[in-house]
Protein backbone atom coordinates (compact mmCIF):
# COMPACT_ATOMS: atom_id res chain seq x y z
CA UNK A 1 0.00 0.00 0.00
CA UNK A 2 1.84 3.21 -1.38
CA UNK A 3 1.40 6.24 1.34
CA UNK A 4 2.30 9.70 0.62
CA UNK A 5 4.27 12.31 3.40
CA UNK A 6 4.93 15.45 3.84
CA UNK A 7 8.05 16.18 5.64
CA UNK A 8 7.87 17.54 9.32
CA UNK A 9 9.50 19.32 11.64
CA UNK A 10 9.05 18.83 15.33
CA UNK A 11 6.12 20.98 16.96
CA UNK A 12 5.56 22.11 13.13
CA UNK A 13 1.85 22.86 12.84
CA UNK A 14 -0.08 20.62 10.48
CA UNK A 15 -2.03 21.72 7.93
CA UNK A 16 -6.07 20.46 8.59
CA UNK A 17 -6.51 16.78 7.92
CA UNK A 18 -3.21 15.73 8.62
CA UNK A 19 -1.34 13.69 11.28
CA UNK A 20 2.32 13.56 12.58
CA UNK A 21 4.05 10.09 12.28
CA UNK A 22 7.49 8.70 12.64
CA UNK A 23 9.15 6.03 10.94
CA UNK A 24 12.74 4.55 12.17
CA UNK A 25 14.71 1.43 12.68
CA UNK A 26 18.56 1.20 14.47
CA UNK A 27 19.97 3.37 12.39
CA UNK A 28 17.43 6.03 10.71
CA UNK A 29 14.72 8.40 12.36
CA UNK A 30 12.15 9.86 9.75
CA UNK A 31 9.44 12.70 10.79
CA UNK A 32 6.60 13.00 8.83
CA UNK A 33 2.89 13.84 8.63
CA UNK A 34 0.17 11.68 6.87
CA UNK A 35 -3.05 12.22 5.67
CA UNK A 36 -5.19 10.74 8.57
CA UNK A 37 -8.66 9.57 6.64
CA UNK A 38 -6.14 7.99 3.76
CA UNK A 39 -4.08 5.90 6.82
CA UNK A 40 -7.33 5.37 8.47
CA UNK A 41 -9.04 3.77 5.81
CA UNK A 42 -5.56 1.87 4.73
CA UNK A 43 -4.64 0.72 8.29
CA UNK A 44 -8.57 -0.78 9.05
CA UNK A 45 -7.45 -3.38 5.76
CA UNK A 46 -3.75 -4.23 6.68
CA UNK A 47 -3.64 -3.47 10.40
CA UNK A 48 -0.30 -3.80 11.83
CA UNK A 49 0.78 -7.08 9.02
CA UNK A 50 0.34 -4.55 5.96
CA UNK A 51 3.12 -3.34 4.02
CA UNK A 52 3.53 0.61 3.22
CA UNK A 53 5.48 2.42 0.86
CA UNK A 54 5.91 5.74 2.63
CA UNK A 55 7.29 8.43 0.15
CA UNK A 56 8.20 11.71 1.87
CA UNK A 57 7.44 14.52 -0.51
CA UNK A 58 10.94 15.69 -1.74
CA UNK A 59 12.75 13.07 0.01
CA UNK A 60 13.15 9.18 0.20
CA UNK A 61 10.49 6.31 -0.15
CA UNK A 62 10.89 3.37 2.09
CA UNK A 63 8.84 0.01 3.09
CA UNK A 64 7.55 0.43 6.67
CA UNK A 65 5.14 -1.46 9.08
CA UNK A 66 2.25 -0.04 11.55
CA UNK A 67 4.77 -0.19 14.90
CA UNK A 68 1.54 1.82 17.58
CA UNK A 69 -1.19 3.83 16.77
CA UNK A 70 -2.26 6.62 19.27
CA UNK A 71 -6.41 7.05 18.86
CA UNK A 72 -8.65 9.68 19.96
CA UNK A 73 -10.90 7.96 22.45
CA UNK A 74 -13.62 9.81 22.44
CA UNK A 75 -13.40 9.80 18.09
CA UNK A 76 -11.93 6.65 17.91
CA UNK A 77 -9.52 7.79 14.95
CA UNK A 78 -5.59 7.97 14.97
CA UNK A 79 -3.97 11.11 16.06
CA UNK A 80 -0.18 9.89 15.80
CA UNK A 81 1.43 6.52 14.06
CA UNK A 82 4.96 4.99 14.95
CA UNK A 83 6.36 3.31 11.91
CA UNK A 84 9.09 0.51 11.81
CA UNK A 85 11.04 0.62 8.93
CA UNK A 86 11.89 -2.77 7.05
CA UNK A 87 14.29 -4.28 4.62
CA UNK A 88 12.84 -5.59 1.34
CA UNK A 89 14.01 -9.16 1.41
CA UNK A 90 15.44 -9.64 5.42
CA UNK A 91 13.40 -11.54 7.87
CA UNK A 92 11.36 -9.35 9.85
CA UNK A 93 9.41 -10.22 13.46
CA UNK A 94 5.53 -9.67 13.12
CA UNK A 95 2.34 -10.42 15.06
CA UNK A 96 0.06 -12.16 13.07
CA UNK A 97 -3.94 -12.39 13.69
CA UNK A 98 -5.41 -16.03 14.82
CA UNK A 99 -8.40 -16.57 13.08
CA UNK A 100 -10.42 -19.86 13.47
CA UNK A 101 -12.49 -21.91 11.11
CA UNK A 102 -15.77 -24.62 11.53
CA UNK A 103 -17.80 -25.47 14.63
CA UNK A 104 -15.82 -27.53 17.26
CA UNK A 105 -16.67 -30.93 18.43
CA UNK A 106 -16.80 -29.39 21.74
CA UNK A 107 -18.60 -26.74 21.34
CA UNK A 108 -21.27 -28.72 19.81
CA UNK A 109 -21.71 -30.63 23.02
CA UNK A 110 -22.08 -27.14 25.03
CA UNK A 111 -18.52 -26.84 25.49
CA UNK A 112 -16.53 -22.93 24.91
CA UNK A 113 -13.84 -22.11 22.39
CA UNK A 114 -11.23 -19.78 23.54
CA UNK A 115 -9.10 -18.05 21.96
CA UNK A 116 -6.24 -17.82 24.04
CA UNK A 117 -3.47 -15.92 21.74
CA UNK A 118 -4.83 -13.87 19.47
CA UNK A 119 -2.04 -12.34 17.77
CA UNK A 120 1.15 -14.81 17.24
CA UNK A 121 4.73 -13.98 16.44
CA UNK A 122 6.41 -15.43 13.62
CA UNK A 123 9.71 -14.62 11.46
CA UNK A 124 8.72 -13.62 7.83
CA UNK A 125 11.23 -14.31 4.99
CA UNK A 126 10.90 -10.92 4.00
CA UNK A 127 8.35 -8.19 4.66
CA UNK A 128 6.60 -9.15 1.43
CA UNK A 129 5.87 -13.00 3.21
CA UNK A 130 4.38 -11.61 5.75
CA UNK A 131 0.74 -13.57 6.18
CA UNK A 132 -2.24 -11.49 6.96
CA UNK A 133 -3.47 -14.26 8.99
CA UNK A 134 -3.18 -17.66 10.64
CA UNK A 135 -6.33 -19.65 10.29
CA UNK A 136 -6.81 -22.55 12.39
CA UNK A 137 -9.81 -25.87 11.34
CA UNK A 138 -11.12 -26.18 14.98
CA UNK A 139 -13.39 -29.18 13.66
CA UNK A 140 -12.12 -31.86 15.45
CA UNK A 141 -11.10 -29.87 18.82
CA UNK A 142 -13.29 -31.99 21.87
CA UNK A 143 -13.87 -30.64 25.21
CA UNK A 144 -10.52 -30.56 27.08
CA UNK A 145 -8.31 -30.50 23.67
CA UNK A 146 -6.52 -27.69 22.73
CA UNK A 147 -3.68 -26.43 19.96
CA UNK A 148 -0.10 -25.20 20.98
CA UNK A 149 2.01 -22.66 19.01
CA UNK A 150 4.00 -25.20 17.88
CA UNK A 151 0.83 -27.07 16.07
CA UNK A 152 -0.35 -24.42 14.11
CA UNK A 153 0.82 -25.03 10.06
CA UNK A 154 2.70 -21.77 9.02
CA UNK A 155 2.87 -20.31 5.11
CA UNK A 156 6.66 -21.53 3.48
CA UNK A 157 9.40 -20.12 4.40
CA UNK A 158 7.69 -18.13 7.92
CA UNK A 159 9.33 -19.26 11.09
CA UNK A 160 7.39 -19.45 14.73
CA UNK A 161 8.87 -16.92 16.84
CA UNK A 162 6.89 -17.25 19.90
CA UNK A 163 7.12 -20.99 22.53
CA UNK A 164 5.76 -24.01 20.24
CA UNK A 165 4.41 -25.32 23.66
CA UNK A 166 2.34 -22.08 24.03
CA UNK A 167 -1.32 -22.75 23.78
CA UNK A 168 -3.39 -20.43 21.25
CA UNK A 169 -6.81 -22.28 21.11
CA UNK A 170 -8.55 -24.33 23.56
CA UNK A 171 -11.82 -25.53 24.25
CA UNK A 172 -13.39 -25.38 27.67
CA UNK A 173 -16.11 -27.37 29.38
CA UNK A 174 -19.33 -25.70 29.95
CA UNK A 175 -19.79 -22.95 31.81
CA UNK A 176 -21.41 -23.52 35.14
CA UNK A 177 -24.94 -22.13 36.34
CA UNK A 178 -25.60 -20.69 39.52
CA UNK A 179 -27.18 -23.41 41.22
CA UNK A 180 -24.61 -25.97 39.47
CA UNK A 181 -21.69 -23.54 40.96
CA UNK A 182 -23.28 -23.48 44.26
CA UNK A 183 -23.75 -27.21 44.00
CA UNK A 184 -20.25 -28.42 43.44
CA UNK A 185 -18.98 -25.46 45.88
CA UNK A 186 -20.84 -27.35 49.01
CA UNK A 187 -20.13 -30.69 47.78
CA UNK A 188 -16.42 -29.98 48.24
CA UNK A 189 -17.26 -28.29 51.37
CA UNK A 190 -18.44 -31.46 52.46
CA UNK A 191 -15.75 -34.05 51.52
CA UNK A 192 -13.47 -31.59 53.01
CA UNK A 193 -15.79 -31.71 56.69
CA UNK A 194 -16.04 -35.51 56.13
CA UNK A 195 -12.09 -35.78 55.77
CA UNK A 196 -11.45 -34.08 59.14
CA UNK A 197 -13.61 -35.67 60.78
CA UNK A 198 -16.34 -32.75 61.29
CA UNK A 199 -18.97 -34.24 59.48
CA UNK A 200 -20.20 -38.40 59.39
CA UNK A 201 -20.54 -39.95 55.68
CA UNK A 202 -24.35 -40.42 56.51
CA UNK A 203 -24.85 -36.74 57.26
CA UNK A 204 -22.60 -35.90 54.10
CA UNK A 205 -25.11 -38.09 52.28
CA UNK A 206 -28.07 -36.51 53.46
CA UNK A 207 -26.67 -32.78 52.47
CA UNK A 208 -25.77 -33.76 49.07
CA UNK A 209 -28.85 -35.70 48.41
CA UNK A 210 -30.96 -32.66 49.49
CA UNK A 211 -32.88 -34.40 52.41
CA UNK A 212 -31.35 -31.96 55.03
CA UNK A 213 -29.26 -28.62 54.93
CA UNK A 214 -25.67 -27.67 55.79
CA UNK A 215 -26.61 -26.01 58.90
CA UNK A 216 -29.21 -28.69 60.02
CA UNK A 217 -26.38 -31.49 60.33
CA UNK A 218 -23.94 -29.52 61.87
CA UNK A 219 -26.34 -28.02 64.58
CA UNK A 220 -27.37 -32.09 65.11
CA UNK A 221 -24.14 -33.08 65.42
CA UNK A 222 -23.45 -30.09 68.01
CA UNK A 223 -26.47 -31.55 70.17
CA UNK A 224 -25.52 -34.81 70.20
CA UNK A 225 -22.06 -34.28 71.08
Amino acid sequence: MELNAKPRKSQEKLAEGMIPAVAYNKENNVSFAIDKKAFDRAFRTQSTTGLFDITVEGGETFPALVKTVQMDKRKRTPIHVDFYMVTYGEPVEVNVPVHTTGKSQGVVMGGLLDIVVHNLAVIAPGPRRIPQELVVDVTKLAIGDHVTAGQIKLPEGVKLAADADQVVISVLPPRLSDGEAAAEEQAAQVAGMVASGELSEEAATAVLEGEASLDDVKADDTSEA
